[in-house]
């Protein structure tokens, strides 16, 4: 099977009929030589210095660093740079090392891992806590131990890949993103046919930046007699009266059965969780595969503590953060781009062609702008964009300069719906 490398995505190289595993990755070879030649290739582009609004980057075919303007990091408020989690984690290697040594059942577990899971169930109202070397593992590790061939997923099609790869054990259904009549139908259906059936959602989702309709969703999954599971990566940190996510702003802490995150968004971190009642916490710290056979996370893990105190004590992080997204927000809509529903610090610039997505990233990254083209799989074929997420540390001049990047984006491919002057 010959495949059009003008109209290709990454997953068309997936399983190639006929070929084997190295024909496959050969066949790839040729697809990413063909966008780096075109430069379209801006993925895995390396970094010299630390994740900031601007960073040192080692731009294709180019022999020295340039300094860019970054949109494209979840540190949303800053705080892998903030000097009081940088000495917290000095102080942390001090006392404990470098690493834990052991998985948590067999001696991996210590003092900061238990501070660290009883401050996140405090933090989102609940018992208990358990921790994640990754927040993709938190999604894939935990939904692989909770659910069989017996029970059923009903899943929003936009959530992250990890909770599809979490369900690979399980039935699964897909419902249209946030609509509630089709969740309804798949609900109704599955009532009296499987034993456990879990709703799974996400409180922000990653690609629109829009919110679940979290209220509505968690009335007819309990009407069901269902679960509900919320992962709210992206929302927790930014969305809620004091950060505590989508699942504050609609005040549903009693009405989430399941809630899971990562520390490598808004917490600056690395790593991932997942927050319920104490038996079910129990039950997966000792059949959750992932967890019970990794080696836990390093002391590094106080420099979170760190980051969920700074969230009440210096909340002008988050109100930084929403001056900046509602800046660029209003100024990419005034120039008549489509930034769909977004709500939080994910704004999209929704152009639809590959093609073009991918030359607005190429011309953006010409023009000193470091933007991620998303195309599919990550989102449909015919909803590619260039997606920007905003910092607290992003000042007005690099919010400035992407607004002006946008409008020359604009000027050679017409992607606004106004004609820009």
């Amino acid at each position: 099977m010959e495949i059009n490398f003008d109209k290709a995505s990454f997953r068309d190289f997936e399983n190639i009929p006929g070929l084997d595993a190295v024909a496959r990755a050969k066949e790839f070879q040729l697809f990413l030589d063909y966008l780096k030649d075109k430069g379209h290739l801006n993925y895995r582009i390396q970094s010299l210095s630390g994740c900031a609004p601007e960073m040192d980057l080692m731009l294709p075919g180019k022999s020295t660093s340039q300094r860019c303007t970054c949109f494209v990091s979840n540190d949303y408020l800053g705080f892998t740079q903030h000097p009081a989690i940088k000495l917290a984690l000095q102080q942390a290697i001090e006392q404990y090392g470098s690493g834990a040594g052991a998985s948590p059942a067999i001696g991996g577990h210590f003092s900061y891992h238990q501070d660290l899971e009883d401050k996140l169930a405090k933090f989102f109202k609940r018992e208990s806590a358990i921790l994640y070397t990754t927040g993709y593992t938190a999604n894939s590790a935990s939904l692989q131990c909770l659910l069989k061939m017996e029970d059923i997923a009903i899943v929003d099609m936009a959530v992250h890949a990890s909770v599809y790869e979490g369900c690979q054990l399980t039935n699964v259904k897909t419902f249209l993103h946030n609509n509630l009549e089709a969740l309804e139908q798949i609900l109704k259906h599955a009532q009296h046919t499987f034993r456990t059936k879990m709703v799974i959602v996400d409180g922000v989702y990653s690609q629109d930046g829009d919110i679940a309709y979290l209220d509505k969703i968690a009335e007819l999954t309990h009407q069901y007699g269902a679960y509900l599971m919320v992962d709210d990566a992206h929302g927790t940190g930014v969305v809620g009266k004091t950060g505590r996510g989508a699942i504050e702003e609609y005040n549903l802490f009693d009405k989430v059965d399941v809630i899971s995150g990562t520390f490598s968004k808004a917490f600056g971190h690395i790593g991932g969780y997942v927050v319920a009642d104490t038996e079910l916490i129990n039950f997966l710290k000792y059949q959750s595969k992932q967890h019970l056979f990794s080696t836990t996370s390093t002391p590094n893990t106080i420099g979170i503590i760190k980051a969920m105190d700074l969230l009440d004590e210096e909340p002008v992080w988050k109100e930084k953060l929403w001056e900046n997204i509602n800046y660029l927000k209003n100024g990419l809509l005034g120039l008549g781009f489509d930034i769909g529903n977004t709500a939080s610090a994910i704004i999209p610039v929704k152009i639809g062609d590959i093609g073009k997505t991918l030359e607005a990233g190429k011309l953006l990254l010409e023009a000193g702008i470091y933007a991620n083209p998303i195309m599919y799989p990550a989102v449909s074929k015919k909803n590619a964009r260039v997606r920007l997420n905003i910092m607290a540390t992003h000042t007005k001049a690099h919010l400035d300069q992407v607004l002006n990047g946008f409008i020359d984006v604009d000027r050679k491919l017409s992607i606004s719906k106004y004609k820009i002057p």
